[in-house]
């Protein structure tokens, strides 16, 4: 599929809108039609996908601090695909997939776990990883670079990187519902292999100084448990499609944007701002689910226990209401609001570590010469997802 060409003046080839909020995610341009969806009504049904759709920026705040609605549904805590599995072990455990207690009890940790970080530091490492690292396309790039990165800052040595890279990007292929049984069996080897390798390192060595692995250590008081090692892992996951999706949509937005390229090239120091932008812009988590644990009302609408709500995020970055001239692309934006890292609870610890690390990745990139003018002319389409928009270039 060919990026569409949304510049002003500029010859543009006819794509039919998306059938709906889960074809958006991979359109080549989603954003018209969800400009459509943010206008009509603020709670909508889609029978076809038996959800409520919300694509305002004030609903999506809302049912994000409503306590009724909750990440996983309460009779399925873990997928029945990967349920009684070394992944879904993994996937149980994880404080984005649980509320309550086990939410409770380790999202703080991480969270003051990963505010202490070095973040400049981050962006050296990226550097030196790169270096060493075997990526022979782009899109391999965006997924190893963030993800070794991460996994440096937990503290492995540099010759374990590649392998835990892909270990983690096996894993998460069972997150979606569009996984293979290949991908399944190949998820339940790479998470039982993580656990053993985060195992290892948290009982065979003292952690390195200024690692992230100390910095959970100090603020988890010597927490040895299955559930914490498995949020480390989780520390990976989180980071390998969402992290390859702000990297990859920030090279569209440098190959599409007019005179993008110039102004990152005449200040250098703005990438982290093309990150964020970015972020707000085209988000790499376009979506997510909640499901009503108990009767509840969203936006007026009396929801039932067992409904599932699709909370837009992608439409919700570009609603004038939460950012002024909202498809504008522009480097310098005050208060840029990015609820595609979420709200509330269940928000995205991580959120400074991804666009430091996706800038990182960016000035690797282009200290090595990416030529963006040959990106836009190869065009990119988008990988399979129900959530994720991550670009695969041509």
């Amino acid at each position: 599929m060919r990026a569409k060409d949304d510049t002003a003046g500029m010859e543009q080839e006819h794509i039919d809108p998306p059938a709906d909020a889960i074809a958006a995610v991979t359109h080549p341009d989603p954003y018209p039609w969800y400009a459509r969806l943010r206008e009509g009504p603020s709670f909508a049904r889609d029978e076809s996908l038996r959800l409520w759709v919300a694509s305002r920026a004030e609903v999506l705040q809302e049912a994000f601090a409503n306590p009724a609605l909750r990440v996983r549904p309460a009779a399925e805590p873990v997928p029945r695909a990967i349920a009684g599995t070394p992944a879904g072990e993994v996937f149980g455990r994880l404080v984005r997939m649980n509320d309550g207690a086990a939410h409770a009890a380790h999202k703080p940790v991480l969270q003051r776990a990963l505010g202490g970080l070095d973040l400049g530091g981050v962006r050296a490492a990226i550097a030196r990883i790169a270096a060493l690292m075997s990526t022979p396309t782009l899109a391999e790039a965006c997924f190893a670079w963030p993800v070794a990165g991460v996994a440096h800052l937990l503290g492995f040595a540099d010759e374990e990187l590649p392998l835990l890279a892909d270990w983690t990007r096996d894993f998460v292929a069972c997150l979606s519902p569009l996984s293979s049984e290949a991908q399944l069996h190949g998820a339940d080897e790479a998470a039982a292999a993580l656990m053993a390798r985060f195992e290892a390192l948290v009982s065979a060595r003292p952690a390195r100084d200024g690692s992230a692995l100390a910095a959970v250590r100090a603020q988890a008081l010597g927490d040895p448990s299955r559930a914490l090692l498995a949020n480390l892992v989780g520390l990976l996951s989180q980071t390998c499609e969402a992290t390859a999706g702000l990297l990859g949509n920030s090279l569209v937005a440098l190959a599409r944007e007019p005179g993008l390229g110039d102004a990152i090239a005449a200040r250098p120091e703005l990438i982290g701002a093309l990150v964020e932008e970015t972020a707000r812009h085209d988000p790499s988590i376009q979506n997510t689910r909640r499901f009503v644990a108990e009767p509840a009302t969203v936006a007026g609408t009396r929801l039932q226990a067992g409904d599932a709500v699709l909370l837009v995020m992608a439409a919700a970055s570009r609603d004038p209401v939460l950012n002024p001239q909202p498809d504008r692309f522009m480097l310098e934006r005050d208060d840029r609001r990015m609820p595609g890292f979420g709200y509330g609870p269940h928000g995205c610890p991580g959120q400074a570590l991804a666009c430091v690390l996706a800038a990182a990745g960016i000035e690797v990139l282009l200290a090595r010469g990416l030529d963006l003018a040959a990106l836009r002319e190869r065009g990119w389409g988008y990988r399979p997802s129900v959530n994720a928009r991550i670009p695969v270039f041509g």
